[in-house]
């Protein structure tokens, strides 16, 4: 962490609520004993991309309760809560784009600011927002899908929720791309929703992979549940590696599903950086620095052929151990 002073990380989702620490570098005379209280407010907890968010955040604490990605009232709660436990500064990945927007103008009220990682809110009441081009993501996803099929086939979408501004711009990246460059690609299915976990998605990709069964040769998902959910539906079914597919995300699960070819592809991000710039941001701003209000933490395609160069490890395989304290 380059920080210039001491920076407790208060984890939203610490067990009895007991804030961890995180080590700052020692500073400025005039920052030196000061330290700024910041809670980390991820959309869940479950996934590897979560993980690496909490690393990139330098977390200390590492019993963590689960928190659904599709419990808005909860995240709703965490905010509110932290606003009694005198934090200066919030760092949200927002579960709603506009759920979450009241709690976070009320924040600003109470003088506490908010930096949104991940996905965008609908709010001018933020200081920054640090996250993916996600449009850019799907947009990559649609050209590695349209130029597998050259042009033409059938495909579905499965989406991830509503209201997730993330993975709608995704969405809207793949499609706009797809019809834009490969015309003769027909979309069979583009209004189906994986839900909020892996075993959600696993439903909802057999129902589509019975409903069109034998119609699609290729298929996009655009996040980690509904990637690993599709890719289990498809191995119970034989059909892994014979359908064009490509996913979004980088768990360890869908990197062995591409060495093995049974994924076309992955859009992968950079959770950990996110992390890091979405805290060193907040800092930034509470010592009175200028701050970006956009910065874009970068997304890349990743397949077969460029997975073991050093950029893309840098993406799929980053030092969360290091500061989570795991084996």
């Amino acid at each position: 962490m380059t920080s210039k002073l001491p920076l407790i990380l208060v984890a939203a989702l610490v067990i009895c609520g007991c804030g961890g620490s995180g080590a700052g570098r020692r500073g400025s005379r005039a920052d030196a004993g000061r330290q700024l209280r910041i809670a980390v407010i991820p959309k869940g907890t479950t996934h590897e991309f979560w993980k690496s968010i909490h690393a990139g955040a330098i977390q200390a604490s590492r019993e963590l309760t689960e928190l659904r990605e599709d419990d808005r009232e909860q995240q709703i709660q965490v905010v509110e809560g932290f606003l009694s436990q005198g934090v200066q500064g919030i760092v949200l990945a927002p579960l709603d784009s506009r759920a979450l927007v009241r709690p976070v103008e009320e924040a600003r009220r109470a003088g506490v600011s908010t930096v949104v990682i991940d996905s965008r809110l609908e709010s001018d009441s933020i200081v920054s927002f640090v996250a993916t081009d996600n449009h850019k993501g799907g947009q990559l996803a649609a050209g590695r899908l349209g130029e597998l099929l050259g042009g033409k086939g059938k495909v579905l979408l499965l989406r991830y929720a509503e209201g997730s501004a993330s993975t709608t711009e995704r969405e809207r990246g793949f499609l706009e791309e797809l019809h834009a460059r490969y015309p003769g690609v027909a979309l069979v299915s583009a209004d189906q929703y994986a839900g909020p976990t892996r075993e959600t998605a696993k439903r909802a990709s057999e129902n589509l992979l019975n409903r069109y069964s034998g119609e699609v040769q290729g298929i996009f998902t655009p996040n980690e549940s509904s990637t690993v959910g599709m890719l289990l539906a498809l191995q119970d079914i034989g059909l892994a590696g014979k359908v064009r597919f490509i996913g979004f995300d980088a768990a360890a699960t869908l990197i062995d599903a591409v060495r093995t070819r049974q994924l076309d592809g992955v859009v992968v991000q950079n959770p950990m950086r996110m992390g890091y710039l979405g805290v060193k941001t907040m800092a930034d701003h509470l010592l009175g620095k200028p701050v970006e209000p956009l910065v874009d933490t970068g997304v890349m395609l990743v397949t077969a052929a460029n997975l073991d160069s050093t950029a893309t490890q840098a993406f799929v395989n980053p030092p969360v151990a290091r500061y989570l304290n795991e084996p």
